[in-house]
């Protein structure tokens, strides 16, 4: 399994979102940074904990022109729904067959069908950061505006 690295270039993919409209990384990339982040189950009390942070987060992710994106294995209507009850503002991508995941080294194959890990992509498409941590739901958006506000100083 390929291990993503800070440095290394993240891999470009295409997946639908909530509304099922095809999500490419590399467009993302052309307006600012972008804050991937994996989940494994949408709707799950942690991961909601997780998504609605970002979600609070938007004013401080927008001030330093990032776009927060979140992938997990959910179907595109579970998305939807996750989004919607949630008041999610932003992309979530659908990723059913796990190939993205497997590409960024986050897949697993127990308990849970990813890690809990967070991506800040440079606009070169280079990985900037990587923050992971199951349990502490908090960390990984608090993290990543740390390093996107401390490259807009």
């Amino acid at each position: 399994m390929r291990t993503i690295t800070e440095g290394t270039m993240a891999p470009d993919f295409e997946l639908p979102d909530q509304d099922g409209t095809l999500v490419r990384l590399s467009s993302l990339l052309t307006d600012g940074p972008v804050v991937l982040f994996f989940y494994p189950a949408a709707m799950s009390p942690g991961c909601s904990s997780e998504a609605c942070h970002f979600r609070d987060l938007a004013g401080e992710f927008a001030a330093v022109g990032a776009r927060r994106v979140g992938i997990s294995p959910d179907p595109v209507a579970k998305q939807r729904k996750f989004a919607e009850g949630s008041s999610l503002d932003y992309p979530l991508l659908s990723d059913p067959e796990g190939d993205v995941a497997l590409a960024y080294g986050v897949k697993k194959r127990f308990i849970t069908p990813v890690k809990r890990v967070t991506l800040v992509i440079g606009t070169d498409q280079r990985i900037q950061r990587v923050i992971s941590g199951e349990f502490n739901m908090t960390v990984h958006a608090d993290e990543a505006l740390k390093v996107l506000q401390r490259k807009a100083a």
